[in-house]
């Protein structure tokens, strides 16, 4: 058994031994745990329903009572029977199935038919789906199902028969008492969070139950106090975490507000904190950077949860505690990940991307990182968290985070980051005639005794971008020494090797233009892929500069912008 087995074992011990620590209480039959949760009246009625901050489509509901379930793009046709009784082509989309999300496409039909075929679908779950689903009585599960039936309540009980309203009311209830009672059995990180946020919107919306919601609300503040960070970042670095938040914690706190309730201090500090931060990764077409995890996110959901933010303050130039620097000026954009994995137990979607950047111009998306996708998770997922897939340095064939492969325990701890970076240092310099990073890491001391350095300049006027790429020996040399860098290419963007393959002409849809070059190397021009489940995977392209630390130490490149659209604007409307 060779060093890296008996780390992957070792860290396996531990996380597993930590999952169990955090829970409280004794490992028991999810079965068992439904039964006790069954206990005890359930309240009369529901005194208020969350708004749904998520975007609805009419159209799926007419999918949906076609009998056609697409979930993370697998499609499922039930030939009228129920869904709950078909083959799940993967657990994740059973868990999209059994989690109800899909319901507000329903309530958007805003259709008798789309009304009778909600209350029947829940009604089939309650009916046919037993105690002991080993994924629909999962808590990351449940907490979903509840806030959608919860938000979607309306539509399930208006004009409803006296017997599916107490159904109704004695499922909700049951699995309300099942999730706090097995609250810190929950993933840590985002899922346990979201779970605490169902748990107080639950006894929220119930009649007679202040005491709970009392007790509900520690918990909560509790986990926002551990999880978001004093820049308002989220502890698993996941910029994503921060929207799945805000899209139930601020149905959360209205709800509350709704009920002459007040939300807790710990609650409207984090939310504060957290809007800051969500302006800090939208780039200029509303869209979220591509960094450890996240993927593809419609602007109109970006734009909804800033509505919410009563401040509107501007984005920070550095969240330190999160691990990002931001460079702003004219129209352009930079966004750069200079942050160490997080904890073992909150990085399952950490990706090897330290020192990666993005960069945008108004709307227009330059260089990005490649994203993630939910579509073939396992033919996908270990491209995605790969260097290669990130617009930064890899040394031999490597990345710079080590990742725990599939395991028996895998549902219980994920996929964490086994090594990675330990020293990521940052300095920002700026002045009145640039923004500039200077930043370094550690991830290739352990496997090669190599540092990477990255220096990224921004002029004033936003129209240039300079960067150095510098290797250096942290001891003795052994193993590759030798280096790619890579900037992946956003799809819109059409390029070309011009000068003798020194640089490369990146074409905008607009018409605006930049053009990249390297002093002294010549330039690659390869395939690169944009992973979307919004918009699709598609093909694109991206510049590679090779070469070796024992010939070239370091390496310095620029992007000038060539030419401006017409119609050019004085701002970006970047906020």
């Amino acid at each position: 058994m060779g060093f890296r087995r008996v780390s992957e074992m070792a860290c396996v011990t531990r996380l597993v031994t930590q999952s169990y620590a955090t829970t409280g209480v004794q490992w028991v039959h999810s079965g068992a745990l439904a039964r006790l949760a069954m206990l005890g009246n359930a309240p009369s009625r529901l005194l208020i329903a969350p708004q749904d901050l998520r975007i609805a489509d009419p159209v799926i509901a007419a999918d949906i009572y076609a009998g056609r379930f697409l979930f993370v793009g697998q499609n499922v046709e039930t030939h009228n029977a129920s869904p709950f009784e078909a083959p799940a082509p993967s657990e994740e989309w059973s868990k999209a199935l059994h989690g109800f999300s899909w319901l507000r496409h329903l309530r958007a039909a805003d259709t008798a038919i789309a009304q009778k075929n909600a209350r029947a679908l829940v009604e089939d779950w309650i009916t046919e789906v037993s105690s002991g689903h080993h994924i629909g009585w999962s808590q990351e599960v449940i907490a979903r199902r509840l806030l959608s039936w919860l938000s979607q309540s309306p539509m399930l009980l208006e004009d409803c028969e006296a017997e599916f309203y107490r159904r109704f009311m004695r499922s909700i209830y049951r699995q309300l008492r099942f999730l706090r009672g097995t609250l810190y059995r929950a993933p840590d990180g985002l899922p346990r969070l979201i779970c605490a946020i169902a748990v107080v919107s639950g006894y929220a919306c119930l009649e007679g139950q202040e005491g709970a919601l009392a007790r509900a609300q520690e918990q909560l503040d509790k986990e926002l106090l551990r999880q978001i960070l004093p820049d308002g970042g989220h502890a698993s670095r996941h910029p994503g975490a921060l929207l799945d938040i805000l899209l139930d914690l601020l149905p959360l706190k209205q709800t509350l507000v709704m009920r002459g309730l007040s939300a807790s201090s710990a609650m409207m500090e984090a939310i504060d904190r957290m809007m800051p931060m969500v302006r800090f990764f939208r780039h200029g077409d509303g869209s979220f950077a591509h960094f450890n995890g996240m993927g593809s996110t419609a602007g109109d959901v970006v734009a909804t949860v800033l509505a919410y933010d009563d401040t509107r303050g501007a984005a920070p130039k550095g969240a330190p505690y999160s691990g990002y620097q931001r460079l702003q000026a004219g129209d352009a954009l930079v966004l750069m990940d200079c942050g160490a994995p997080p904890p073992a137990a909150l990085s399952s979607a950490a990706h090897a991307g330290c020192l990666s950047f993005e960069m945008s111009s108004r709307r227009n998306r330059l260089i990005v990182n490649c994203g993630v996708s939910a579509r073939q998770r396992l033919e996908w997922r270990a491209v995605a968290r790969s260097t290669a897939a990130h617009s930064t340095a890899g040394i031999g064939d490597s990345s710079s985070c080590h990742f725990l492969g599939p395991t028996r325990f895998e549902e219980r701890i994920g996929t964490p980051v086994l090594s990675g970076p330990k020293a990521v240092n940052v300095e920002r310099r700026d002045d009145e005639i640039a923004e500039r990073v200077v930043a370094s890491h550690d991830g290739y001391a352990r496997d090669y005794h190599l540092l990477h350095e990255r220096d990224l300049t921004l002029s004033r006027d936003g129209t240039a971008l300079d960067g150095v790429d510098r290797f250096t020996w942290s001891g003795s040399k052994r193993g590759a020494d030798y280096y790619s860098i890579r900037f992946h290419l956003h799809p819109q963007v059409r390029c070309s090797l011009v000068q003798s393959g020194s640089a490369v002409i990146m074409q905008c849809p607009d018409g605006e233009s930049w053009e990249f070059s390297a002093a002294g190397v010549e330039l690659a021009l390869e395939e690169s892929i944009y992973l979307s489940d919004l918009f699709g995977h598609r093909r694109t392209h991206q510049i590679v500069v090779y070469g070796s630390v024992n010939e070239r130490e370091e390496v310095s490149w620029m992007m000038r912008r060539t030419a401006m659209a017409k119609g050019r604007r004085k701002s970006s409307g970047i906020a």
